[in-house]
């Protein structure tokens, strides 16, 4: 179970991503979370520098989704802008949402990267599948409560990992 809430990969944010390391591995599809991944919890505001990261990556070839655990009403926006399809209500860590972007995405599971800035939700959903995961430090330290509370429990367990 352990290895369920490891990444294979842990950054300060979505820019330090190598899209040609990525490739070298074989991804060609990446899922990303939305709330402190991409943008702050309380902003849906796409700043230049993250329209700027989508482009370059659909220029290198890489299909692209966002599979979130907030509401429509909240994200449909943002996505609509970036033109970067996505799931809404997607019950993380469970595996219906993820599944479902990968197969809209025509990929296998080996072929996708999730990126997100949650352990027990991201992290752990995208092992499950056998992802590739990548855990970013989170934008801001605003969040929504719920998301307050599981960050404790990540605390809790990620330093359990470091100590043994």
């Amino acid at each position: 179970m352990r290895e369920l809430l490891v990444p294979n990969q842990r950054l300060n944010n979505i820019f330090e991503i190598d899209a040609d390391y990525l490739k070298s591995i074989g991804i060609k599809g990446i899922v990303t979370d939305m709330d402190n991944t991409l943008v702050p919890w309380s902003d849906r505001t796409v700043y230049p520098k993250l329209a700027e990261w989508f482009v370059n990556l659909k220029n290198k070839g890489f299909k692209l989704y966002i599979v979130s655990n907030n509401s429509c009403d909240r994200g449909a926006m943002l996505a609509q802008e970036l033109d970067i399809p996505a799931i809404w209500y997607a019950v993380k860590p469970r595996r219906k949402a993820f599944r479902k972007a990968i197969s809209d995405m025509q990929l296998l599971p080996e072929e996708v990267a999730v990126v997100g800035d949650q352990i027990l939700t991201d992290v752990l959903g995208g092992n499950r599948l056998g992802l590739h995961t990548i855990l970013v430090t989170p934008i801001s330290e605003k969040e929504f409560f719920w998301t307050k509370l599981t960050r404790q429990l990540e605390r809790i367990v990620v330093g359990k990992q470091n100590s043994e």
